[in-house]
């Protein structure tokens, strides 16, 4: 397996407690992050979410919250399927709201073999992901 770390920062204007509840809603993500395709929600604390993003593979992942922190501004969720590991938000209000990404994961299955050797792609597809999340989060805070 090959092992994957990714962390990023979103400047938005909402203020905190709303950027926090947004991201808080799993089941909504589809409506404002085009590469988010679905999410089929299991339990209280599981769902189900189908991704894709640049490179031609959909990932399959479980994603099991762990910490729901609003008081701290923390969103951790467990992470099982095609990717391993963990993700989390920490969303703070440093004069413009800020939601830090954190993911530590490790690539499972088929694309597990070629993740080592695809490693700049991997990256550069995760980027455009993130970029795809932040422009749709900033529209979808922008038209409450």
């Amino acid at each position: 397996m090959s092992a994957f770390e990714f962390r990023h920062a979103w400047s938005l204007t909402a203020d905190r407690a709303r950027v926090f509840a947004v991201l808080a809603d799993l089941g909504d993500y589809p409506s404002w992050w085009p590469q988010v395709r679905s999410v089929v929600r299991i339990d209280d604390d599981a769902a189900e979410v189908v991704v894709r993003s640049v490179l031609p593979y959909t990932l399959r992942l479980v994603l099991t919250r762990e910490v729901e922190d609003e008081a701290n501004g923390l969103l951790r969720v467990g992470i099982g399927g095609d990717l391993c590991g963990w993700s989390q938000w920490v969303v703070r209000d440093d004069g413009p709201t800020v939601a830090e990404f954190t993911e530590e994961v490790e690539v499972a299955g088929a694309l597990g073999a070629v993740a080592r050797p695809g490693a700049r792609l991997m990256r550069a597809n995760h980027r455009a992901m993130m970029h795809g999340g932040e422009r749709g989060l900033a529209r979808h805070l922008g038209a409450d």
